[in-house]
């Protein structure tokens, strides 16, 4: 089995990917990807969010996010947020939650080429918040 460590959530692991389309809720309202609300949840504006769900692609999505007047408490929420929505997006016995378990053991790395340091890592420098949020709700869906 291979043991090498997944660095980049695209061609065969795009589905890792936040903006891979997979239907999840926030706060009783459908975004078409983790992207879609990951980036309303930055905000409590119900226009921003009516935005985000209003059929723009997940580019457009991230975009609108990083222009978003902030909630207060982003920087406390945003990990949990995202460990809310990568649950939804991973239900175990699921198409996607089979992927992910799929992965094995490997450890999953969110690697990028635009700066992101929190969420993954980028010239070998970084946090990989993403790919440390993906291995535990793979380590939690084995235990159901």
């Amino acid at each position: 089995m291979d043991d090498q460590p997944i660095t980049s959530f695209s061609g065969p692991f795009r589905f890792l990917s936040n903006f891979h389309p997979s239907e999840v809720t926030l706060d009783g309202d459908k975004y078409p990807s983790v992207e879609h609300a990951f980036q309303a949840a930055k905000s409590l504006d119900q226009d921003h969010r009516v935005k985000l769900r209003s059929g723009c692609t997940s580019v457009v999505a991230r975009r609108l996010g990083r222009s978003v007047e902030m909630r207060s408490d982003w920087e406390e929420v945003k990990v949990g947020v995202m460990l809310y929505l990568l649950r939804q997006k991973f239900v175990p016995g699921t198409v996607l939650g089979q992927q992910l378990d799929a992965t094995g053991d490997r450890e999953l790395v969110e690697g990028n080429w635009w700066g992101d340091t929190f969420w993954g890592v980028c010239r070998g420098v970084g946090q990989n918040q993403l790919g440390k949020l993906l291995m535990q709700v793979r380590a939690e869906g084995r235990l159901l």
